[in-house]
């Protein structure tokens, strides 16, 4: 399945931007590539795509994407910041990063009349005690990133019914891999983790290390985000993406320290305000996508830890503007 569409990947120096970007040109897309850098790194581009620097909160410079390159057939919005914890306290970043900045894109693609507009959300919209989680349940976000999520998430729906545009929402979870930013101290447990290790530094876990997730590779997600527009099944749906077992934060932690050959050291911290338990059902994007078998936990972890050490470790980066600091998390001060 190719396509020739000309399509605007954002967030695309970044973790999951960057391997959809990928496999957007892999599919024959022309691709403009945008990124304020804040999070990514220029590195992580595609050499094939048209690379423009910019801050999607800039409404001049969101509009100015489609007077240069656009139209768009399809836009691939992966540009935010995800870091659930960390959203209670930069909560005026958040929205304006995470929600109104989405909203500068859409205004976009509605006038452009735009074929899709395919948005990462989370599971983060969920919040807690919807287990497995699946798409039909009402959302119940717990934090401010949650929320600005499901808030774009609506916002979707709402503009397809006045305007007619098509989306396809994923919520992806706890996705892991090759170029993902182990310098961020606030999320991506498994880059924090492999850091403290190369650092020969314990690792931090907040409570007892019993709380769940389910782990998902990179490649077992954007390569289904790229070619989602191509599934007119999928158009106008949203899909939970991910593995299906979950691990416990200490079972990921032996895993991580295995595949580095480190002793398993673990430093535990105050238990923070979390869901303890998240994982989904994908029964609905296995039906729509039929996808391969996905990475299984220890192969994936040996990969990321493989280029990692080819990299080495990282200095961790402390968010430069915390606007509440009243009950921040031990370690975030």
């Amino acid at each position: 399945m190719t396509s020739n569409a000309n399509v605007l990947v954002t967030g695309a120096a970044g973790f999951i931007g960057s391997h959809v970007a990928d496999h957007c040109l892999a599919l024959g897309h022309r691709v403009v590539a945008t990124d304020d850098l804040s999070g990514g790194f220029i590195d992580n581009i595609p050499k094939s795509t048209q690379w423009v620097q910019g801050d999607l909160r800039d409404r001049a410079f969101v509009s100015s994407l489609w007077r240069q390159y656009g139209p768009f057939d399809y836009v691939y919005h992966l540009g935010a910041y995800a870091a659930e914890g960390l959203s209670h306290f930069i909560r005026a970043y958040n929205y304006t990063t995470n929600l109104v900045a989405s909203m500068h894109l859409l205004n976009e693609a509605i006038k452009a009349k735009c074929k899709c507009f395919v948005f990462t959300s989370s599971i983060a919209v969920y919040g807690k005690g919807q287990l497995p989680m699946t798409e039909d349940m009402i959302p119940q976000p717990e934090d401010p990133y949650g929320i600005s999520k499901y808030a774009v998430e609506l916002d979707l729906r709402a503009a397809h019914d006045m305007f007619g545009i098509n989306y396809i929402i994923f919520r992806p979870h706890n996705v892991y891999g090759e170029r993902q930013n182990i310098a961020d101290r606030y999320r991506n447990v498994i880059g924090i983790f492999m850091n403290q290790l190369l650092q020969d530094q314990p690792m931090t876990v907040f409570g007892d290390g019993l709380q769940t997730r389910a782990f998902s590779h990179v490649d077992d997600v954007a390569p289904l985000i790229a070619r989602s527009p191509l599934c007119l099944e999928a158009h106008n749906q949203v899909f939970n993406i991910g593995a299906d077992t979950p691990y416990t934060i200490l079972q990921l932690a032996e895993e991580i320290a295995s595949a580095l050959g480190k002793p398993c050291q673990i430093k535990h911290l105050p238990p923070r305000n979390e869901v303890v338990h998240a994982f989904s059902d994908h029964s609905k994007l296995h039906r729509v996508f039929n996808p391969p078998p996905p990475i299984d936990l220890k192969t994936g972890i040996r990969r990321m830890a493989d280029w990692v050490k080819s990299r080495g470790p990282a200095v961790p980066v402390r968010f430069a503007d915390i606007e509440i600091r009243e009950k921040l998390p031990s370690g975030w001060e």
